[in-house]
């Protein structure tokens, strides 16, 4: 898209890859030094890149994916990369490895370090066998280092090493929650950046709806959308592992993996559930479309795609600054209970409903979370922030953040008839008083639906960044016309 452009500051370079957005990494840095001055001054920030891992012990190594922070402060796209900031000055340094001569037969020009200062907009660049050196006549109070607890996956990032560790004054307590708050809080570059990956993905579950009549399985779905988003959009990875599910597989929250690969068959009666986003520039996408693989709702297929739509639109019409994500939360699960009730599916005080714990039966995930160079990115929980709720309905949010403007969320309200959920609640009086059993049982093997979309809050509301057919309406007369087409 031509908007993409804008951000950079030269034209595509000869891989046809987009060219690194250098302005916008940094403006990532003066908003990191901002912060730290406060706290830290006359310090300098090491940073760690990723670096290659290879398949156990063979030779072949997997599709390298830059570390985040460091893609965030750098958007250098490289293995074995280190980086040094200067909180006082700003000055950005970036540490190269010193590469043999026979890399160049195998993998081509072997870059120089004025070669690596043109293209990622750093003050100067040195080899990494020289940070020593550069550290020592730096001469900083303290060498902050990234390490901290990703509470999405409960796993912390290791801080940086590096040869003369021991003789600096080194701390890795400062930086970790100052730079996690610093990547909640979107530029209108990085938005723009997350709404590229967004058209992508957008564009291809279009062709997908469009096509589904001429996939016989998941798994050539998942094909469909990886070639649409590559071959149209350049985007060479998804964000995260393709669920293609249909038919009683929708009810499978994290399908898609390893032991259940997108294998089943599609059938005609099937409701399809199939969230899949596009990675590009480092940014991610995230989102889910449901419909029916004939194109046309059965009323069964009606009520549950509505319940969860009205608990959607809920949310995205009161979402603003102010308003508190738990809150949120309770909407959507108070609006997608009140259209089942009506519909017959539940008896009973919606309110009572909540409180008992039933909409972690039906939507056992949390209503969305924080995306942007991480499709579950950073800054859910972290000091000075609200804490993860204890209520069973509530603990499995991935933050309780009061919105702010600039915030990309997503929103994916979900309604899933998962028979060891079913199971627990009809064994349990406090929830079985709530479920209609014999309406109940009629969808178990329906599977589930779930609309996922990203939004960004604005100054008075929020803006969906993943436009899509998602009425009962839109989606029939979309599918109704490509099929006719």
């Amino acid at each position: 898209p031509s908007g993409q452009l804008s951000l950079m500051d030269s034209d595509e370079n000869e891989q046809g890859l987009p060219p690194v957005p250098k302005k916008l990494h940094a403006k990532n840095r003066i908003k990191l030094v901002q912060r730290l001055k406060e706290v830290a001054p006359n310090s300098v920030v090491l940073f760690q890149g990723g670096h290659l891992i290879n398949h156990y012990n063979t030779d072949t190594v997997y599709q390298f994916r830059q570390e985040s922070y460091f893609l965030w402060l750098f958007g250098v796209r490289e293995p074995g990369f280190f980086g040094l900031v200067e909180v006082n000055t700003g000055s950005s340094l970036l540490f190269i490895p010193r590469l043999p001569e026979e890399y160049a037969t195998w993998m081509g020009p072997i870059p120089t370090p004025d070669d690596v200062t043109e293209k990622y907009g750093v003050t100067e660049t040195y080899y990494v066998d020289q940070i020593d050196e550069i550290l020592a006549k730096r001469k900083p109070e303290n060498v902050l280092l990234l390490k901290g607890l990703n509470t999405d996956s409960g796993l912390e990032i290791n801080p940086a090493e590096f040869p003369n560790r021991h003789g600096f004054s080194v701390n890795s307590a400062i930086l970790y929650p100052i730079i996690s708050e610093c990547r909640v809080i979107k530029s209108p570059e990085e938005i723009e950046l997350i709404s590229n990956a967004c058209a992508i993905s957008c564009s291809a579950h279009k062709k997908v709806m469009q096509s589904i009549s001429k996939c016989q399985f998941e798994y050539q779905v998942e094909s469909l959308f990886m070639h649409t988003c590559y071959f149209t959009g350049g985007s060479r990875t998804t964000a995260y592992t393709n669920n293609c599910s249909s038919g009683c597989n929708c009810s499978i929250l994290h399908y898609g993996d390893a032991g259940a690969p997108n294998s089943k068959e599609i059938f005609a009666g099937d409701m399809c559930l199939f969230d899949m986003g596009a990675s590009h520039s480092g940014y991610a996408s995230d989102i889910t479309i449901s419909f029916p693989v004939t194109g046309k709702f059965t009323s069964n297929q009606k009520i549950v795609y509505e319940a969860v739509l009205c608990a959607r639109n809920a949310v995205i019409n009161s979402a603003k600054p102010g308003v508190s994500w738990v809150d949120m939360h309770v909407l959507a699960n108070k609006v997608m209970l009140q259209k089942l009730t009506e519909a017959g599916l539940l008896v009973g005080e919606v309110d009572a409903m909540i409180e008992a714990g039933l909409s972690g039966i039906l939507q056992p995930h949390g209503l969305g979370h924080l995306l942007g160079i991480d499709v579950h990115d950073v800054g859910g929980y972290l000091p000075n922030t609200p804490p993860r709720p204890k209520q069973s309905y509530l603990k499995n949010l991935r933050t309780a953040r009061i919105l702010e403007e600039g915030i990309v969320l997503t929103v994916e309200p979900g309604c899933y008839f998962i028979n060891a959920l079913l199971d627990k609640a009809f064994a349990d009086q406090n929830l079985s008083k709530f479920l209609n059993k014999s309406k109940i049982d009629e969808f178990r093997g329906f599977g589930g639906v779930r609309i996922e979309d990203v939004v960004v809050i604005t100054n008075t509301g929020c803006a969906v960044l993943s436009p899509l057919p998602r009425s009962v309406e839109e989606i029939e007369q979309f599918m109704e016309q490509q099929i006719m087409d």
